[in-house]
């Protein structure tokens, strides 16, 4: 008798896996669970982690999210998605809320037990973020509206209460502007490439259509008048039609199929869950309404670190920081102040880039039966027909499904030639490293305000309370996204010569935030590369906390990140000693020398020597 698992979980866990597959209609569908963000990509799901406890909370919120993500595998084309994704971010993020959406609709259509399920999980992920509470539209996801919008249409089911108040916060103003466009969107549900089109429209009427670029349905009209003179010349075609009429009278058959077989699954998934729960037995359907939730803790790293308020703080791209004019006139200034820099930069930047590539090419196997003919070795069959042919196969390459995000202070001491350098860095190694097809992100953070902003005048009208703990409006910028093109964001370093951007720097938090961001992508390697030139500080909330308060909530991050292994994280101290809080960081104390740190760190990370890789990152300070 094989031996049982001791955790009561377990049973639940592969039930529910077993159903992801069923629903998904992909039996090779990986399903795993983990305390990580839950995440999706083309093979693979990750659920959030169940407790020994199985906790009401915790099972609702894994079957709604493993629901969801089955549903857009099995409803969702990527190949359609990614023919009318929009360019700029907001169009992507309304784009996007909008196909899933759609996803679930078509899912609940089919199989009304599911959206109970997504109800659920929709409900505990409102409550976390607080939606309930919202009262002014501006702090309401303009997406995340849009998204609910066409999840009720499509459904006809009552929203949860947080998602039901940010809906109605934005609801004027997206009936009126989109006017009667959803009245046949039953008829386009089920048709992924119509309700992209659709989707596109609504994005229009919304204020953002000139994120959407080119139209994708341009190229096909162009091509369609070209092919009718041949298409006149057989007008005749027979046999496609009736094969059409034969798929489309197979599909009811095939559809109740997969019903049935998902009803079985969720069936057994509900039975071995109510046997195992513990303490727990009762399980509430997902239509009850559920307790509220604690608030979770403004940090995953340190639960016991508090924020006075988050309604003045941001995230913004940097192309909303400035006009396009000034960000064009502020990157002519860098690339001006920094003209003697960038030979040498250049340099260290093609060298990084040959040793990739050197990589790349060495990347072969030879001397095999089946692959790409191997024209070096055909001399030895000419000399010797009886000579077997030679084959070769590509290796894939490590480097290659690989995602790098810099993360660049922006604090009022980096001023002047730190910022500079940092900038023209973060340029040039987006560039080399996006040549040999890896993903670069570069984000930076500061401040709002000095001495507490908007966040310090709301402390002082509630009289002052004590441990208010951060106290300051964070504002965290988006120079580059991971997926767009450097040509189209090239501008947007700029900003940091713009006046009065510099001011004080949280570390921790901007730390927990870049993580957060690089755990949703989907490469299988991740590299976070921190550049700073001191401890976290801000007068404003060390004035009323310990004065060790943003530091051990960095050390706490740090530590973290380091644990978890999801992300590999070094760091870069401009004449400040990180490497008493990172690992794997150097010290440099000139600013000259940050481009050679930066692309010697990096091409021993993509070194496929392990000892290379170990001398270089075992340097703690930049010779």
């Amino acid at each position: 008798m094989s031996k049982l698992s001791d955790n009561p979980a377990d049973p639940f866990k592969k039930a529910l896996a077993e159903a992801t597959k069923t629903l998904a209609d992909d039996p090779e569908l990986a399903v795993t669970f983990s305390v990580d963000p839950p995440g999706q990509t083309n093979d693979s799901v990750r659920l959030p982690q169940v407790s020994r406890r199985m906790t009401r909370e915790e099972v609702l919120l894994a079957r709604g999210t493993a629901d969801a993500y089955a549903l857009r595998h099995r409803h969702h084309d990527s190949a359609v998605n990614a023919r009318y994704l929009p360019q700029g971010n907001m169009a992507r993020e309304l784009y996007d809320a909008m196909e899933t959406a759609r996803c679930e609709a078509v899912g609940a259509r089919d199989m009304p037990g599911t959206a109970g399920n997504i109800d659920a999980k929709i409900g505990v992920e409102t409550a976390r973020k607080g939606y309930g509470e919202i009262t002014d539209k501006a702090q309401a996801p303009l997406a995340a509206a849009a998204g609910y919008w066409i999840r009720q249409a499509a459904t006809g089911r009552p929203l949860p209460r947080g998602a039901e108040n940010v809906l109605e916060l934005w609801r004027g103003f997206i009936e009126e502007a989109t006017g009667d466009r959803l009245e046949n969107l039953q008829d386009v549900l089920g048709d992924q490439q119509a309700f992209a089109r659709l989707s596109r429209q609504l994005i229009e009427d919304l204020g953002y259509g000139d994120q959407l670029g080119d139209d994708p349905d341009a190229e096909d009209d162009e091509d369609e008048d070209g092919q009718t003179e041949d298409e006149e010349q057989q007008p005749d075609s027979t046999g496609e039609d009736d094969d059409q009429e034969q798929d489309d009278e197979a599909t009811p058959e095939q559809s109740q199929e997969s019903q049935d077989d998902a009803a079985q699954a969720d069936v057994s998934m509900d039975d071995m869950a109510d046997q195992e729960a513990g303490e727990e037995a009762q399980m509430p359907d997902a239509d009850e309404a559920m307790e509220p939730p604690a608030p979770p803790p403004v940090s995953d790293a340190d639960p016991n670190y508090t924020v006075f308020t988050t309604q003045f703080d941001e995230i913004v791209g940097a192309e909303d920081l400035a006009e396009p004019a000034e960000l064009e006139r502020l990157r002519a200034y860098l690339d001006q102040q920094l003209e003697p820099l960038k030979g040498a930069v250049s340099r260290l930047a093609n060298k990084l880039q040959r040793r990739l590539q050197a990589q790349q090419n060495r990347s072969w196997e030879f001397d095999l039966e089946e692959g790409i003919l191997d024209a070096g070795r055909l001399a030895r069959v000419v000399a010797n027909p009886t000579t077997p042919l030679s084959f070769k196969m590509e290796r894939d390459t490590e480097f290659r499904d690989t995602c790098v995000t810099l993360l660049l202070d922006n604090s009022g001491s980096m001023r002047g030639r730190p910022i500079s350098i940092a900038a023209i860095c973060a340029d040039v190694l987006a560039r080399t490293l996006e040549r040999c097809g890896v993903k670069v992100e570069i984000l930076g953070f500061t401040t709002r305000a000095w001495k507490g902003g908007a966040s310090r005048e709301a402390w002082l009208k509630e009289g002052r309370p004590q441990a208010p703990g951060r106290l300051n409006d964070l504002r965290h910028i988006i120079y580059k996204s991971a997926d767009a093109p450097w040509r189209r964001v090239r501008p947007n370093l700029g900003l940091m010569m713009k006046e009065g951007l510099l001011k004080e720097n949280i570390d921790g938090e901007a730390l927990e935030w870049a993580h957060r961001r690089m755990l949703g992508r989907p490469e299988a390697r991740k590299i976070l590369m921190v550049i700073s030139d001191g401890a976290p500080v801000d007068d404003s909330t060390l004035s009323v906390n310990p004065a060790n308060y943003l530091e051990k909530h960095l050390r706490d991050v740090i530590a973290m990140v380091e644990k978890r292994r999801a992300v590999e994280l070094l760091a870069i101290g401009i004449g400040h000693d990180v490497t008493r809080y990172y690992d794997r960081a150097v010290t440099i104390t000139d600013v000259e020398q940050l481009a050679g740190a930066m692309t010697e760190q990096l091409a021993a990370l993509f070194d496929s020597d392990p000892r290379a890789r170990a001398r270089v990152m075992g340097m703690r300070r930049a010779s």
